[in-house]
């Protein structure tokens, strides 16, 4: 982006001064639904910060020609809105050198449809291979640009972006068409990249059939996913997601194939992963949404997954909020934790086993007794070995800690109700019946190679990796934080997460105003929020810069 924002302006009719704007992009690898959105937004990024605008034909809303069988759509009805919400973000201007003007794209309209996914394997050794899923996509721009400043950016702007992304020495060709000029690049590989020039709508995209069926949209000959009743109209968001029950059903077999991709060595693990995750997912989730909005704070981000009636009805009598009560557990959650998470729920073993139960009905039989089997290993990490004996012990209120948001070493704090129970549901290599160590005033007992311990002090049990046992120990001897006390107090969802870590934001920075060495590290911070209605789940995060922001410091290019 920093070469083509020296380059490239245009000059909106209704601005006061002009601006600079470009676009730079690389492909490479993401998650299995973060890939299908970010392969289809860094493809379409030159539109989203490129355009200096003018005054042109009538503008079209872009959503009005998108096929309304789109596994995936995205939308923002303002780009200028949404990259403002981060640059005028207070830890931004701390870390950028300058701030950039983005009132040219003030009204841009931008649209993004996910039409299929490629799948494609990379031989990395004789024994491993690595699964790329690539989406199928097109985005649709209203640049409110003049007809030939919008061909100028094709031609040369995206012209540019796609030599870069494809590895250069691409060759373009340009053929006037009734319904607009078309551009194809093909690089040496064979890839190829295709937009249609409407005057100043612009279909972009590596699909030609998905620009072809936004014309069958445009011309009336198929219906438009803005009349789907989950796309509704709004002012006051940045941008806008969905996923549709097809592309519920596409992406849950992605999600599968790459959540058994890390499930062990043994083949047979992976196997059963692979074959039964997709199953519960397309068995019990109906659709996905999205909404991104500017609030005092940063930037909300508001996932809501639909779920089946019988799903919703069980997870809202039994994932139900519990009492809050006092911070006494909190004084043992150590301030410098990268991560935080309070489960306040009603009855933790009811929530626990109404997951359980759940997900076996939505497989086979033999899945389902394999799932029961095995599910219980979600709390190893914990130390714990009878999930359901430890959750029937403790109290409403449960919180997990992690020290580095690079560790996998967790604990567990939660306030005891049963002490006999308790004690028999720790792992066995934690030898509860060994005359226990005392630390920090805690009676300590610790698995013989030292990496599990669990703690009980008075009616508190503490369980997990063995120092961040002890280091949430210690915790209780000095001031509890205060702002973790008004991040939870301020909550009443079934599970909250507090989290922080230090960024240098040197990709955003980079992506949005140019080089920007010597970038200082900033604290960021996001809270989480989940609740479990009648409808499905809802999911809240509040961070600095949002997912937005993740979406363009994932199109930044290497280094």
């Amino acid at each position: 982006i920093r070469k083509m924002l020296a380059q490239w302006f245009f000059h909106r009719r209704d601005a006061e001064t002009p601006g600079t704007f470009g676009s730079r992009a690389s492909v490479r690898r993401a998650s299995y639904f973060g890939k299908a959105v970010l392969t289809a937004v860094r493809l379409c990024v030159p539109a989203v910060v490129l355009f200096f605008l003018a005054c042109g034909s009538k503008p079209i809303d872009p959503r009005t020609v998108i096929p309304n069988d789109a596994l995936v759509y995205l939308e923002s009805k303002d780009l200028g809105a949404a990259v403002r919400a981060i640059t005028e973000n207070p830890k931004f201007q701390e870390a950028a050198k300058t701030r950039p003007d983005v009132s040219a794209l003030d009204g841009v309209r931008l649209a993004v449809a996910v039409t299929g996914f490629e799948t494609s394997e990379e031989t990395v050794t004789d024994e491993n291979a690595v699964l790329n899923f690539q989406p199928r996509f097109v985005a649709v721009i209203e640049t409110n640009a003049w007809g030939w400043q919008t061909s100028k950016f094709v031609e040369n702007g995206l012209g540019e972006f796609v030599n870069e992304a494809y590895g250069g020495a691409v060759e373009l060709e340009i053929t006037t068409r009734k319904d607009g000029e078309f551009y194809v690049w093909t690089s040496q590989g064979g890839r190829k990249a295709y937009a249609l020039q409407q005057g100043s709508l612009v279909f972009f995209g590596n699909d030609e059939s998905a620009i072809e069926r936004c014309q069958a949209v445009k011309r009336g000959e198929a219906e438009s996913i803005a009349n789907n009743a989950k796309i509704a109209q709004s002012t006051d968001r940045l941008a806008f997601g969905y996923v549709s029950p097809e592309g519920v059903a596409q992406i849950a077999n992605i999600v599968g194939v790459s959540f058994a991709m890390s499930a062990g060595e043994e083949a047979d693990v992976k196997s059963f992963v692979a074959g039964v995750l997709p199953v519960i997912l397309r068995n019990s989730l109906k659709d996905l949404t999205w909404t991104a909005a500017k609030v005092e704070g940063g930037i909300e981000d508001k996932f809501v997954a639909d779920l089946d009636e019988e799903s919703s009805r069980v997870f809202d009598e039994t994932i139900a909020p519990g009492p809050a009560g006092d911070n006494m557990l909190l004084s043992f959650v150590p301030a410098s934790s990268a991560s935080v998470t309070r489960y306040l729920l009603r009855d933790p073993q009811l929530a626990w086993r109404s997951v359980l139960l759940t997900a076996q009905k939505k497989t086979d039989e033999t899945s389902g007794a394999l799932i029961g089997a095995y599910a219980g290993s979600v709390f190893e990490p914990y130390g714990i070995e009878d999930a359901e004996a430890f959750l029937s012990s403790v109290g409403s209120q449960l919180f997990t800690v992690k020290l580095a948001s690079d560790s996998e070493d967790v604990a567990v704090i939660a306030a005891i109700k049963d002490p006999i129970k308790i004690k028999a549901s720790l792992a066995e290599e934690i030898n509860i019946k060994r005359a226990p160590e005392s630390q920090f005033g805690a009676e300590v007992w610790k698995s013989d190679d030292g990496e599990l311990a669990a703690a009980i002090i008075g009616d508190t049990v503490v369980s997990g990796d063995a120092a961040t046992v002890l280091k949430c120990l210690e915790a209780k001897r000095v001031e509890t934080s205060q702002d973790l006390v008004r991040q939870f107090s301020s909550s009443d969802a079934v599970a909250t997460t507090v989290a922080r870590q230090s960024g240098s934001l040197e990709k955003m920075i980079g992506i949005l105003v140019g080089e920007n060495t010597g970038t200082p590290s900033i604290g960021l911070t996001h809270r989480t929020e989940t609740r479990f209605n009648r409808n499905g789940i809802e999911r809240r995060t509040l961070s600095d810069f949002g997912f937005i922001g993740w979406l363009i410091e994932s199109v930044a290019a290497p280094e």
